[in-house]
């Protein structure tokens, strides 16, 4: 009997360790940040916190492949965005997720800079390229291709319902009854010049019912931008194109427009510089010019296009777990209204991360 015992314990023992070796591996970080916020809009002035908490974990097939998750909680210990991933060796890694930032995220406004993209506090077309991607859609990350020292990273996406509805548990977002599919695909390059990166993006989504909506036709948005980093100072430039397929009279240059709802094309360029000061230390300036070219309205009648501009100047400087930043910026014609006042924000932050 006591054999018997002993042999059903070293098989339950075999069993568990067989469990353990295939197992993956589960983690928790977080970040909280103070800030003192003013602007000159109605907002005021104050100081605010935030937290947020990041569950993560990996692990590896019998064949190699390798998997990983996340998802991250806001303030409020609700669900932000999650993603799951998996690498296939030699063909790639496939994402799915909700809000988690898809392929655009690695196109849009990427110019240097040492805090925030200037859409964080005056929101722009070039942040909006392709964000409805990441909510229910698939991207797929190829290896990257050596072409004799040029090496080419892609990025492509699919979504079969391009609706932008973020939903959780399992669920699917219903029939939006305007949006079908939607695809984007990226390019970037390295090894052209030392230092230098170039990147390209276009998404597009299908209009299933331009007879009874106010869409006349396909989505289509782009951007490219250049990186060159030389030493301590990096420099970029980036152009983006944002047409939402809104039909109908444009929008008055007096009037604020909302992208994705006003019809007329929105085209933004940006260009910036930053300098790590030392490794603790770097800053940036960065100017934005955000064109609403309102197109023709039924009539003919030619509407004058607007411009919104936005500079920002920034600095951030890291010790071990805590960071210090800053920026100054100013927007002008905000929300491409030319009536509108112009605005002007400041912020200081500290953040910890853990």
């Amino acid at each position: 009997m006591n054999n018997l015992k002993k042999l059903g314990v070293t098989a339950l023992a075999g069993s568990l360790a067989a469990v353990s070796a295939q197992a993956g591996e589960m983690s928790m970080n977080g970040s909280a940040n103070m800030t003192y916020y003013t602007t000159s809009k109605s907002e005021g002035k104050g100081i605010g916190t935030d937290k947020g908490l990041t569950v993560s974990g990996s692990g590896e097939l019998d064949n190699g492949w390798t998997f990983s998750i996340y998802t991250y909680f806001s303030d409020a210990l609700a669900i932000s965005s999650h993603a799951t991933s998996l690498t296939m060796g030699s063909l790639g890694t496939i994402t799915a997720g909700q809000a988690f930032g898809g392929n655009s995220g690695s196109y849009d406004e990427e110019v240097p800079q040492a805090y925030e993209q200037t859409s964080d506090r005056q929101q722009n077309s070039a942040n909006q390229v392709g964000n409805w991607m990441d909510n229910g859609g698939l991207t797929w990350v190829p290896p990257a291709m050596d072409l004799g020292g040029l090496t080419v990273q892609a990025h492509v996406g699919f979504s079969p319902d391009a609706d932008d509805a973020a939903t959780n548990n399992g669920s699917v977002g219903a029939k939006s009854g305007t949006w079908g599919t939607g695809t984007d695909l990226g390019l970037t390059l390295t090894g052209l010049v030392d230092g230098l990166t170039v990147g390209g993006y276009v998404a597009t989504r299908e209009n299933e019912d331009p007879a009874t909506t106010s869409h006349s036709h396909d989505e289509f948005n782009g951007t490219w931008y250049a990186k060159y980093t030389m030493g301590s100072v990096s420099v970029g430039y980036s152009e983006a194109y944002y047409d939402s397929g809104i039909a109908g009279t444009a929008t008055a240059a007096t009037t604020a427009k909302a992208i994705g709802t006003s019809a007329g094309i929105f085209e933004n360029q940006q260009m910036s510089i930053a300098f790590n000061v030392n490794d603790n230390l770097s800053i940036s300036y960065t100017e934005s010019e955000d064109t609403y070219n309102a197109q023709a309205s039924h009539d003919n009648t030619d509407i004058a296009d607007v411009e919104q501009s936005t500079e920002a100047l920034q600095a951030a400087y890291s010790m071990g777990g805590m960071t210090i930043k800053a920026f100054q910026m100013e927007a002008s014609n905000p929300g491409w209204d030319s009536n509108a006042t112009k605005n002007t924000f400041s912020e200081i932050s500290i953040g910890l991360s853990f």
